[in-house]
């Protein structure tokens, strides 16, 4: 979904050439499986973080092409909406440094865009759900200025035949509307991990992905509120699932599967498996024609584009045109500061590290419903929830998270030879956020019983301790 497209209005010769291209690629990708013709320079590690512009009474503020124009960086791009912007940094061998190394470049590209909004009179800031934002600031006139965006509204409005979307979210209260469009997706801001593996390893990552996708959501959920209702600990969950709602070919083998979704099973053989599974199971969105070589996959990555799993495969491509496998973990909020973004990195690295060396693969002892089931749970309750672990036991995600996978994160990172500082200072964080049980969904919700319901002051409150840089369970409330 990154690249631009010409036009926004399609035939259906369109869509026939396009899945001509489609099928020609996911064959020439299946080849590529069998060959391992991927990239074997592995692991490295990169990511994006997902923010908002607001102005001086800490609303959206719809001015990120000023922003842009302002910043004048390519690692600085936009997003759905007006209001929001996306940050980049160079990807870094998981060796070492590189935490470290992520830390300063990401830092240094947040400084640069603070100082960027600064002189258009806005502000930046890194959440879950913006607490302030509206279901009239989501509308098509706060639309980023992008062709693909239009597009991709109209093509899933045309898929859904002009319904409505229905967000009905069941938390702490209840939230259930109707919205005419996708903006719905744009109040969901994310911290986005990649992970750069080798074919013959990609499926036990993928895996391991998958299963730690549960303790991550909840060692780091930042999105308690939205429209003024208290709803789930990472309500973004929910509202990305239900804001663009569209199902999978009603015929298809495993019925109408939803394109964004925790994935139908986990990876058995290779992860050609999901871009099989994104051919026959849904529909081409965006029937763009790309006279690019077949190699390039340009037909194939931007329909990948348009099926939002939670942990996701990625085709890329070395600086020498190798092709390469990433994995793509999409589960996390922005948030709350810098240092608590790559905290939460540096565990998703150590965890999944470890679990993907296990002599016994961790998918063989966790059914992947149950794994699916403690996403969700995760996702609701946060640090409150249960979830069952890999010898079978219930238990509740604080204890594991203190006892085992802390422990078991900072194990991975040593085999990595991710430095020793590096490790006591990134999970040292995680720890003691997760002992002090104050996530920023905990901390805005601590901030909301001691003072007002009011969600402006509560981001203005949210704003002023992120710029002190420290991590979130050092915020006073």
């Amino acid at each position: 979904m990154g690249d631009e497209i010409t036009h926004s209005e399609f035939l259906a010769a369109d869509f026939e050439l396009f899945d001509k291209h489609l099928q020609q690629e996911t064959r020439l990708l299946g080849q590529w499986f069998e060959d391992r013709a991927f990239s074997s320079r592995v692991p490295v590690c990169g990511l994006e973080l997902e923010a908002w512009l607001i102005d001086t009474q800490a609303r959206p503020a719809p001015v990120n092409r000023q922003f842009l124009e302002q910043m004048n960086d390519p690692l600085v791009v936009p997003e759905l909406a007006k209001f929001n912007v996306e940050l980049n940094v160079d990807p870094e061998f998981l060796h070492g440094k590189a935490l470290s190394r992520l830390h300063r470049d990401l830092q240094q590209t947040w400084d640069d865009c603070v100082t960027a909004a600064a002189a258009l009179d806005t502000r930046l800031v890194m959440t879950g759900i913006l607490p302030s934002v509206t279901q009239r600031d989501l509308t098509l006139a706060n639309m980023s200025e992008l062709k693909r965006y239009r597009a991709l509204n109209e093509q899933v409005l045309r898929l859904r035949e002009g319904e409505p979307l229905k967000l009905d979210i069941h938390g702490h209260q209840h939230l259930n509307i109707l919205h005419n469009d996708v903006m719905l997706e744009s109040a969901t801001t994310s911290l986005q991990l990649h992970l750069k593996i080798s074919a013959q390893d990609a499926v036990r990552y993928y895996n391991a992905a998958q299963i730690v996708s549960a303790p991550l959501v909840a060692a780091a959920a930042n999105s308690p509120c939205l429209f003024g209702k208290d709803l789930w600990d990472e309500t973004r969950i929910p509202l990305f699932e239900q804001s663009v709602e569209v199902g999978g070919f009603a015929g298809a083998s495993r019925g109408p599967v939803r394109r964004v979704s925790f994935g139908t099973g986990y990876a058995k053989e290779s992860l050609f498996e999901c871009y099989v599974e994104n051919q026959q199971h849904f529909p081409i969105l965006l029937p763009i024609h790309f006279d690019d070589p077949e190699h390039e996959m340009r037909h194939l990555r931007l329909h990948n584009g348009t099926v939002w799993r939670w942990n996701r495969p990625l085709i890329g491509y070395d600086k020498d045109g190798t092709p390469h496998l990433r994995i793509e973990h999409r589960v996390l909020p922005a948030g709350p500061t810098v240092i608590d973004c790559i905290a939460s990195a540096a565990f998703f690295y150590g965890l999944v590290h470890a679990l993907a060396m296990q002599e016994i693969a961790p998918e063989i002892k966790l059914p992947f419903t149950v794994a699916r089931d403690n996403f969700y749970a995760a996702a609701r309750d946060g640090l409150d929830a249960q979830i069952t672990w890999l010898d079978g036991r219930k238990l509740p995600v604080q204890t594991l998270l203190l006892d085992q996978l802390v422990p078991l994160a900072r194990y991975g990172l040593g085999l990595l030879e991710i430095n020793e500082q590096d490790r006591d200072l990134y999970l040292g964080i995680v720890k003691d956020r997760i002992r002090n049980a104050c996530t920023g969904a905990s901390w805005q919700r601590a901030y909301l019983a001691r003072h007002s319901s009011d969600m402006q002051a509560l981001t203005e409150a949210y704003y002023e301790r992120q710029q002190s840089g420290v991590p979130v369970h050092e915020w006073d409330s």
